[in-house]
């Protein structure tokens, strides 16, 4: 049963809120965050990426740095950008996107849901992401951003959100640079609270649905401080991480797909040919392309589109990755035709968020780095949900969420 634990956040002041708040640590570089933190000293991105205040090129995984993150949120609290609620509450996160808008309910996970598979993951996560995270939570005392979790809807829960939502102005409520809307409201009304507690401690599992390395680190570095602490009893806050929670039937998982930078020795004549032994092809013309339906895919190659459709007995409808149209692709082209073994590892290969465009798949292969590209037909939260409660895992770079959350509307501290 999941547990939601209301926290005292740390959280900015009415008028810099949008200011404080900064894209996530993990959708941008350092450069990239320089630029966006350029003429905005309150933005977060100085203490979740804090090389920005070093010279260009200054490694981001060395003390100093991760020193400096510490020293730029202890500046934070004394300059009054980040303030401790009195006391403990939850929130509602919403988000606007294209006319659609999200609700979650924000509050700290269980650092025990996390070890025992209450919360449930659907992708690995690689050791030096992880330390990464964990060095950052580690030295900072605190989860400065938190992790995108969804939950198995619940009506009772969509009622006492949208009352909340309704009935009480948003304490923040701003459009982002990227055209996205983001509204924060406070649910301190103790009554309330109590309820949305209850309703969560009935929820059999949540899931991890944007955050993976983020939530590992949280979750290990509670675990760290409860074996260092011989007087642990487990109400400590290292005990909780940060974390929005979403109900299922309310997000939308988008596109994520893959350019090449060669045809492994093929002409492009010959991989249309190889690629025809397993797919049905029609080409399209010089028009962008969009896969309209699972186990069709478009190719983009030589300034021309294609329309590939799987064909029958290709791959197994009972096997629930290997029905995945990211695992298709992986195995009937980029590694059975292209040579690519491991999406993890292989350079020959670029991953590409369909909050992007199929533009950005066709710019990268006209303009000479890339030879193909390919465009996939989203995965759905039923498909990620079966799979993370069988315990399977699904291949690299398979979902994009969006909009993604902003990082510094609150944060939870481990002390």
């Amino acid at each position: 049963m999941a547990v939601l634990k209301p926290f005292k956040g740390l959280r900015p002041p009415v008028e810099l809120a949008s200011k404080v708040a900064s894209r996530p640590y993990d959708v941008l570089n350092s450069e990239e965050a320089r630029i966006e933190a350029e003429g905005n000293p309150y933005t977060l991105l100085h203490i979740i990426k804090p090389e920005i205040d070093f010279p260009a090129g200054t490694d981001e995984h060395t003390e100093p740095v991760y020193r400096k993150a510490l020293e730029n949120l202890n500046l934070w609290r004394s300059k009054g950008w980040l303030v401790k609620d009195e006391k403990e509450f939850l929130y509602i996160y919403a988000q606007t996107m294209d006319g659609r808008t999200q609700y979650g309910i924000v509050g700290c996970a269980s650092v025990d849901d996390y070890l025992n598979g209450v919360i449930r993951k659907h992708e690995l996560t690689r050791n030096d992401k992880e330390e990464d995270r964990m060095k950052h939570v580690r030295v900072t005392n605190a989860n400065m951003e938190p992790v995108f979790f969804a939950y198995p809807a619940l009506k009772d829960l969509d009622t006492i959100v949208a009352g909340i939502v309704t009935s009480q102005p948003a304490v923040y409520d701003f459009v982002a640079e990227d055209g996205f809307g983001h509204h924060f409201w406070l649910v301190d009304d103790e009554q309330t609270i109590a309820k949305i507690v209850t309703l969560f401690a009935a929820i059999p599992a949540t899931y991890v649905a944007d955050g993976h390395h983020r939530t590992a680190a949280a979750a290990l570095v509670g675990k760290e401080k409860r074996e260092k602490n011989p007087n642990h009893t487990g109400d400590e806050e290292y005990n909780f991480f940060l974390a929005v929670h979403f109900p299922d039937n309310q997000l939308k998982i988008i596109d994520y797909n893959r350019v090449v930078k060669d045809l492994n020795g093929l002409t492009a004549a010959e991989l249309v040919a190889r690629i025809g032994e397993d797919f049905e092809i029609q080409k399209s013309g010089s028009e962008i392309v969009k896969p309209d339906q699972l186990h069709t895919f478009t190719m983009y190659l030589e300034g021309e589109w294609y329309r590939l459709k799987t064909r029958q007995g290709r791959y197994d409808d009972s096997d629930p990755i290997g029905v995945l149209d990211v695992t298709i692709l992986s195995d009937l082209i980029l590694n059975k035709i292209l040579g690519i073994k491991d999406l993890r590892t292989d350079k020959r290969v670029d991953f590409i968020g369909g909050i992007r465009g199929l533009g950005e798949l066709k710019a990268r292969v006209d303009s000479g780095e890339m030879k193909v590209a390919f465009a996939l037909y989203p995965v759905s939260m039923k498909q990620l949900i079966d799979i993370a409660d069988s315990g399977n895992i699904m291949p690299p770079k398979t979902t994009w969420f969006e909009p993604k959350l902003r990082s510094g509307l609150v944060v939870h501290e481990l002390e």
